[in-house]
């Protein structure tokens, strides 16, 4: 399918992604029926929209990145000290929940170079070390893999136990806020 569709296409284009985002997340080998019952289409429409497995997950892969830079926007990470802005990136990316259940099992690819920072990441992690909120030894790769391995663990820990988001998030950002700090003599 070359065009996004519109209208009640879009609707249902989006029933379709939302759904197999919940699903994959939960069960990696469902079957592309369990995603058409979830997004409460029959299988014909699911295949209308995305003819192949491949397909649903090449347009799973965008709908990630779009919703990763959605919640990067609203972060605001070139406000603010850099710990703040690294606060508020982890708050916006916890609630994708399911998105990085897909990542983080590698169910949707990751683009190559994505483990490279890029430019705002770069200047958020620097200003929070002439700021004096994010320990100057701390190189921004290792920030941005120490947020990584911080929202992976709280979400393999919210799955594999009975606790809540809400704890789940504090545990995050108290681990992340601690680890970026600099040392204090």
């Amino acid at each position: 399918m070359s065009a996004i569709p519109t209208g009640s296409r879009a609707r249902t284009r989006q029933a379709i992604l939302d759904a197999a985002i919940e699903v994959l997340a939960r069960n990696p080998a469902a079957p592309l029926g369990d995603v058409a019952a979830a997004a409460d289409v029959g299988r014909t429409t699911l295949h209308r929209y995305f003819p192949e497995r491949g397909d649903l997950i090449t347009a799973l892969h965008a709908e990630a990145l779009e919703r990763l830079g959605q919640a990067r926007s609203r972060a605001r990470i070139a406000e603010d000290t850099g710990a703040a802005a690294v606060r508020r990136l982890c708050q916006e990316f916890f609630d994708l929940g399911d998105v990085l259940s897909l990542l983080f099992r590698e169910q949707i690819p990751v683009d190559d170079g994505q483990g490279a920072c890029d430019e705002e990441f770069l200047a958020m992690v620097r200003r929070g070390h002439s700021d004096g909120s994010i320990d100057p030894e701390l190189p921004p790769i290792w920030v941005q893999s120490l947020i990584w391995a911080q929202l992976y663990l709280g979400w393999s820990f919210l799955a594999e136990n009975n606790a809540s988001r809400h704890e789940i998030l504090r545990l995050v950002l108290r681990c992340v806020e601690g680890a970026v700090r600099p040392l204090r003599d």
